[in-house]
């Protein structure tokens, strides 16, 4: 069984930044797609960014211009770039890979705040 292991969350506060970063706990053959999901507290799980092999990434209308995914295929590792950070991205945040499988990240809570 692939578990997806995220690092990099926090206590950050408004305007600061954050790396998240997401593995693959053994060599997966072929990730369609990669990405962020977040869950803030009383909200529906909402999609923060993708990446697919050879496309654009799609980003959310709310962290456009401030966030940045990006993906290692020989690390089987998506990374996700946070900046100008804003209390209302408080969540928890998951990474998700798509293999034909759907797998999920345990979830790293990210916190912003004065």
């Amino acid at each position: 069984q692939v578990q997806l292991v995220e690092s990099g969350g926090g206590l950050v506060q408004p305007g600061g930044s954050l790396r998240l970063s997401c593995a693959a706990s053994r060599c997966i053959l072929s990730i369609v797609l990669m990405g962020w999901y977040r869950q803030a507290p009383g909200k529906q799980r909402e999609l923060v960014a993708v990446i697919s092999r050879g496309s654009s990434p799609v980003y959310a209308d709310s962290v456009k211009g401030r966030f940045t995914i990006s993906r290692d295929n020989a690390k089987n590792t998506v990374y996700l770039q946070m900046n100008s950070l804003r209390p209302e991205d408080t969540a928890v945040y998951y990474c998700y890979y798509n293999t034909g499988i759907e797998l999920w990240g345990q979830g790293t809570q990210d916190t912003v705040s004065s």
